[in-house]
């Protein structure tokens, strides 16, 4: 599953994140809503991690079903668009 796919999930995908990073609140779901760079910047927030320590863990994160292929497609999509 890549990010844009997870956007659509976005309800069967929060458990998952919420129980990788448990300070995030529901609150924070909410904003998120599949974002990855809204991901990035909440878990910068609350735990107190620099954006590339948080960028290393969302992408080191497994979603399920997702390949590291799909993973590397996301990547090279963001950096275009950046």
């Amino acid at each position: 599953m890549n990010w844009d796919q997870m956007e659509g999930k976005w309800k069967q995908v929060k458990g998952s994140i919420k129980q990788k990073w448990g300070k995030l609140t529901d609150d924070d779901m909410d904003v998120i809503a599949g974002s990855r760079e809204k991901l990035v910047g909440r878990i910068q927030e609350r735990y107190g991690i620099a954006k590339d320590a948080a960028e290393k863990e969302v992408d080191s994160w497994s979603v399920p079903g997702e390949t590291a292929e799909d993973r590397e497609r996301q990547l090279e999509k963001q950096r275009k668009t950046a």
